[in-house]
């Protein structure tokens, strides 16, 4: 790692065009998704540059962090195979650079718009109302939740549209969690 203290220029440093390159090649070895174009990758590094730009100190661990890459893979960070990159980065997870790093990629990869549509996301709904009427169950690789009542129960009223088919539970079966008619009435249950 290199230190202010025995590189003053640092503090002056811009970041070049290599240094966002390498930053790129870190996020994609760092939160690997082989279906993301670089797009999404490299409009998180622009995020991270600018937020490097308004700390002096993020900007000199950044500057710091690349450098160091480079120097760990004895050339250039981003001419490395997945593996060895990935080798690269565990020896520096522990630092600010990398802690930096990934706190702002965490909060910025995964909100980026092209991002939500190939994971599916359909995005926030508050300003819609919800997802209770508008696609809570349009999930299709979700299995069916299962819904137990004991015999002779009723099933509650569930609104329009709602299908749940009863299932018969053996209530001396202590795994299903479910109490039996006589526990239901609330003083006897146990606690």
């Amino acid at each position: 790692m290199a230190f202010p203290a025995k590189f003053p220029s640092l503090n002056a440093m811009e970041m070049t065009d290599e240094a966002r390159r390498t930053l790129v090649r870190v996020l994609r070895v760092a939160f690997p998704h082989e279906n993301f174009p670089d797009a999404p990758y490299e409009r998180t590094a622009d995020k991270i540059l600018v937020e490097a730009d308004t700390e002096t100190w993020f900007r000199v661990a950044l500057i710091q962090g690349l450098q160091s890459l480079d120097q760990l893979s004895e050339g250039s960070f981003c001419s490395l195979d997945d593996d060895s990159a990935l080798r690269v980065l565990r020896r520096v997870e522990g630092t600010e650079f990398f802690g930096f790093v990934r706190r702002t990629a965490v909060l910025n990869l995964y909100d980026d718009a092209e991002v939500w549509e190939i994971l599916g996301y359909e995005g926030p709904s508050f300003d819609q109302g919800g997802y209770v009427d508008r696609g809570f169950n349009d999930l299709d690789w979700l299995p069916e939740p299962r819904i137990l009542y004991p015999e002779g129960e009723s099933l509650p009223e569930l609104g329009a549209g709602a299908q749940v088919s009863p299932q018969p539970v053996n209530v001396a079966d202590e795994s299903t969690n479910q109490p039996t008619a006589e526990q239901a009435d609330m003083g006897k249950v146990k606690k």
